[in-house]
């Protein structure tokens, strides 16, 4: 009877610091690519996220006093917290202005000021289909140059990522160009 009152504290005791360090592994945030960097000895300032093709390439440009990192839209989605206080440059295919992620306290921009942008998955090419998960915000008066835009249109958009909210990024444009337009699609 002595051991169960001995053990019983101690197993309790036990569960909640078991517990307790792991809600703190979880509220961490820790960058993958660097950990890995830090046990291959392997500075921090040369890590680049592996890239599959070509346009997401890992190349700075000079754009208005700012350099900008050639990404694929796919890229920064997948690693957000890589890209956070980064300035990056993409192009994409259009798909539509929204309002979507517009007002959201954690990574307030006004739906007064801004407008939503967004493009189309650079990985489904049978459909259009909206790359959601990357919130991009353009002032409106930018955006209202641009109001004759169709789905399909090639933009290039330069911008930085200002939050990763949700886990998804959120990226202000400092500019926003036409590439291509496409013809209008009319649905009978």
């Amino acid at each position: 009877m002595d051991k169960i009152k001995i053990i019983t504290p101690l197993l309790v005791l036990a569960i909640i610091f078991g517990i307790n360090g792991f809600t703190g592994a979880q509220d961490r945030d820790t960058d993958p690519l660097k950990t890995i960097n830090r046990i291959n000895g392997t500075p921090s300032a040369v890590a680049v996220p592996a890239v599959k093709n070509n346009t997401a390439a890992s190349q700075t440009s000079q754009t208005s006093s700012k350099n900008y990192l050639s990404v694929s839209p796919l890229t920064v989605v997948q690693q957000p917290k890589f890209y956070l206080g980064k300035n990056i440059k993409f192009t994409a295919k259009f798909d539509k202005f929204s309002n979507l992620g517009l007002d959201y306290k954690p990574a307030f921009r006004s739906s007064e000021k801004y407008i939503s942008l967004l493009i189309q998955r650079p990985d489904v090419v049978s459909n259009d289909i909206p790359l959601s998960e990357l919130k991009i915000f353009v002032e409106r008066e930018s955006a209202e140059k641009y109001i004759d835009l169709n789905a399909g249109d090639e933009i290039e958009v330069s911008g930085s990522i200002f939050s990763v909210a949700l886990g998804d990024p959120w990226m202000t444009v400092d500019d926003f160009r036409v590439i291509k337009t496409s013809p209008t699609k009319i649905i009978k």
